[in-house]
């Protein structure tokens, strides 16, 4: 049975009054990928009466956010599994429309911004009832950052969403936590006590803070004002969420107020990740949805299975680590295994599971080998600048799990479809094991660049290795008879990336490896990322030293027209297409984004076909400091939006 979604399910149920009503921006898929079914389902093996509320309309009589009434215990809402902006708006700005997690993958069905709106809107309903978000949306924005879509600095997202309660990062344990302190009322004292969670508090509440376990961030304000403050704001944070055992509560000033992060859990066991994982889902979308076309991502993901949660490879642009977390967090065998088992008795399964993995393929049960170093241990990832010694790489159990997945009645072919990191790979045999057995015909990897000056500011590992993965796979093929594509994916206008990069890689990868280029991306700086820090202040926070970024969308069309051949090359570089987001807070001149750093506009040319060495004595401004009499960049983000 899935959980109620209108009036009618709820009295089917014999229900008079609900606990908890959660709001998604997704559609309602009840299966352990999509986070809002993981939560209903979680409060519901408590014993609390839970109804989903999917893809609200927000812009009628607002009927859709009335129609269940009060709830006892709070309102909880997630964006979905996917960044509403970045499901919304391509990287070079662009409206997209089609969204994978809609039926008929129809857009517009969801707000920009979608946890601000739909908080905004129950706020403005049941002023008294708690209010609860969560969901990567939220999670990367719990404290200041950058917003790319606005070119600007946004304090936490509770400040304008009017939200009584932040959970970050994978929310069963907390989500479960809150509701039991919530059974007899809102009890703001017993909320704050909450581990991994963010609110926001008086001077009174932070004075009474202990020092000793307390970190004074910069204030927004002051962030603002001073792109370095910002990112010494962003060192502390990733620092914080990258050990494993951390102690310290955050507390960021905004206004006369104060935004205080609670440190967050420990990794979930292995017992409580599968208790999540082997809950009595549907497996399906809700019937709702039935005649109104597929859900791109459920047809996706239906036939895959989740092997392990968290990634350690500390990329600078992905925000896994952020959420989820470096340290592995693994599901049983028994547990993948049964996963496995429901899988071929769904009624279109035709004995191919699409995908055995996680954020990394090949990081099952490993971890270091020593726990009292890792308890020590500050550095966001474990393989760069080099593999950690104390890394256990051993892919031992993840082929013994391989070997048994195959076994399984009904299992013709188990495919690896998630990114492998060809940097963990140790004496097994894991690459012909994948190869032979577990690749599709199109083998996915991510070297993402071919210079080590920009590789370096992504935190991956050098391309020498992505060569020899290049020459080991096609000794496999040619072993085994396999007619195989290695496919690589890369990335451009990656801060630290110029012009004179892009095409050192187009000689490389398209000339000397001979490669045809399909998965091929403009970077889009995502919230909380060491990636969107670097391209909102233009220096690496770590270490104080400027960073070229490509930041107009002239730029960034260039570089990445260095992914195709000349003929399409130059199409691309002579397309034109007008900004497209009408509350982006930047103006347009000329069809194109202005910002106050255009007025260096007429010396881009000249920058861009030369790379930093060449320009060392160019006299541009500080990149760092404002014109005199100007306000400091992200001052004043919270113009009246139309949404």
């Amino acid at each position: 049975m899935f959980l109620p979604t209108s009036v009618k399910e709820v009295r089917e149920r014999g229900w008079d009054q609900l606990d908890v009503i959660l709001f998604s921006g997704d559609a309602y898929i009840d299966h352990p990928a999509f986070g809002a079914a993981v939560i209903g389902r979680l409060l519901e093996a408590e014993g609390y009466r839970v109804a989903i509320v999917p893809q609200p309309n927000w812009q009628d009589d607002l009927r859709d956010f009335k129609k269940l009434g009060t709830p006892r215990l709070f309102f909880g809402i997630s964006g979905g599994a996917m960044d509403s902006m970045v499901n919304h708006y391509t990287a070079n700005l662009r409206l997209r429309h089609d969204d994978a997690y809609t039926s008929g993958a129809k857009a517009g069905f969801r707000p920009d911004r979608c946890v601000t709106v739909y908080s905004q809107i129950l706020k403005r309903l049941f002023p008294h009832v708690p209010v609860v978000i969560g969901g990567i949306e939220s999670s990367l924005r719990r404290l200041t950052h950058y917003d790319y879509w606005s070119d600007s600095l946004f304090p936490s997202i509770l400040e304008q969403s009017g939200a009584d309660l932040l959970i970050y990062g994978m929310g069963e344990k907390v989500v479960q936590e809150v509701a039991r302190k919530m059974r007899n009322g809102y009890n703001a004292k017993l909320l704050r006590s909450v581990r991994q969670v963010a609110f926001r508090a008086d001077a009174g509440y932070v004075e009474r803070l202990d020092p000793a376990t307390t970190i004074r961030l910069h204030s927004f304000e002051e962030c603002c004002a001073d792109k370095r403050a910002f990112g010494e704001n962003f060192v502390q944070i990733e620092t914080l969420s990258n050990l494993m055992n951390p102690q310290a509560t955050l507390v960021e000033g905004v206004g006369d107020h104060f935004i205080v992060v609670t440190p967050p859990n420990a990794t979930l066991t292995t017992e409580e990740l599968d208790h999540s994982f082997d809950l009595p889902y549907e497996r399906a979308p809700h019937p709702r949805y039935e005649g109104k076309g597929d859900i791109p991502a459920w047809e996706m993901i239906k036939h895959s299975v989740n092997i392990h949660r968290g990634c350690f490879g500390g990329c600078s642009f992905c925000t896994i680590s952020a959420h989820q977390g470096k340290f592995i967090n693994s599901r049983s065998e028994r547990s993948i295994l049964n996963e496995v088992e429901q899988i071929t008795h769904m009624p279109d399964f035709k004995g191919y599971l699409s995908d055995v993995g996680a954020p990394s393929a090949n990081m099952y049960r490993m971890g270091g080998r020593n726990k009292e170093l890792c308890a020590k241990c500050r550095r966001p990832s474990c393989l760069h600048p080099r593999k950690c010694p104390n890394l256990n790489n051993d892919h031992r159990p993840l082929l013994e799990l391989y070997k048994k997945i195959r076994n399984v009645k009904g299992i013709k072919k188990a495919f690896i479809g998630s990114g492998i990191r060809y940097d963990l790979f140790d004496d097994s045999p894991y690459p012909e094991t994948v190869v032979k057995y577990h690749t599709s015909g199109r083998l996915k990897v991510a070297p993402e660049h071919t210079e080590d000056r920009v590789l370096n500011l992504m935190r991956k590992p050098p391309f020498a290795l992505f060569e020899k993965l290049n020459a080991d796979f096609h000794r496999i093929c040619d072993k085994e008879g396999l007619r195989y594509q290695l496919i690589p994916y890369f990335i451009s206008s990656h801060p630290g990336c110029e012009e004179c990069d892009m095409r050192h890689l187009s000689e490389k990868v398209l000339g000397k490896l001979h490669f045809t280029l399909e998965q091929v991306q403009d970077l889009t700086p995502t919230p909380m990322t060491f990636s969107s820090v670097m391209f909102y202040t233009g220096m690496n926070p770590y270490t104080g030293e400027e960073v070229f970024v490509a930041k107009s969308q002239e730029d960034k069309r260039r570089q990445k027209s260095y992914f195709f051949t000349d003929e399409k090359r130059e199409a691309l570089r002579g397309e034109f297409h007008p900004h497209q987001i009408p509350h982006g807070g930047r103006k347009v001149q000329n069809g194109k984004p202005f910002r106050r750093d255009d007025r260096r506009d007429d010396r881009r040319d000249g920058r861009q076909t030369a790379c930093s060495e060449d320009r060392r004595t160019d006299s541009r401004p500080d990149r760092f400091g404002t014109k005199k009499g100007a306000a400091p960049r992200g001052t004043a983000p919270f113009k009246k939006k139309r949404y």
